[in-house]
């Protein structure tokens, strides 16, 4: 199905984002894009075996989650061990 045209549009910008910064600075051979619908909720899920060490206070990644923020969503990245997840949630509207 289809989503409000701002939602889309949101998570379609946090997915190319959060590739490109996987493909520049992770050092990964494996990069993941998820998204599934949990509920009333969207997620999507960015994920890369590169090696970590992300700034999750970091510029790129205080933007991505400004965006969410302005969709009623939120942001969450893990970046402890190998690797880096970047999750970003945002209520489905009807």
């Amino acid at each position: 199905g289809r989503y409000q045209p701002d939602l889309e549009a949101t998570l379609w910008f946090v997915a190319c984002e959060a590739v490109t910064n996987a493909v520049k600075h992770s050092s990964s051979s494996r990069i993941a894009v998820e998204l599934q619908e949990e509920g009333e909720h969207l997620r999507l899920v960015v994920s890369d075996d590169g090696r970590g060490g992300v700034d999750p206070s970091g510029h790129g990644l205080r933007g991505l989650s400004d965006r969410l923020e302005a969709v009623g969503g939120t942001l969450r990245v893990a970046a402890g061990g190998p690797g880096t997840m970047v999750e970003a949630m945002v209520p489905c509207r009807s």
